[in-house]
């Protein structure tokens, strides 16, 4: 199995694909999006968190992000959450 990327935030912004830099913001309703770092401990992401499973997940504030792990293996890039949870 193929390990999540870890994207690092610099300045409210991570690399999504390899031509693409977005807010940290995006990330909170993207399907790649699978866990954060916040004060170097891995939490469920906010995307995830809409997951029946993941409900007690705790509040993130996004601007305390320091990286994101992001399971977009294939380089498809941001995808919303509200595609597949409508």
């Amino acid at each position: 199995m193929n390990e999540p990327r870890r994207l690092t935030v610099v300045r409210g912004r991570v690399r999504c694909t390899e031509k693409e830099s977005v807010p940290v913001d995006q990330c909170r309703l993207c399907v790649h999006s699978a866990r954060v770092v916040v004060k170097g401990i891995e939490l469920p992401s906010p995307a995830r968190a809409y997951c029946s499973r993941c409900r007690d997940a705790p509040d993130i504030a996004m601007a305390k992000i320091e990286a994101v792990l992001c399971d977009d293996l294939s380089g498809e890039g941001f995808r919303s959450i509200a595609n597949i949870i409508s």
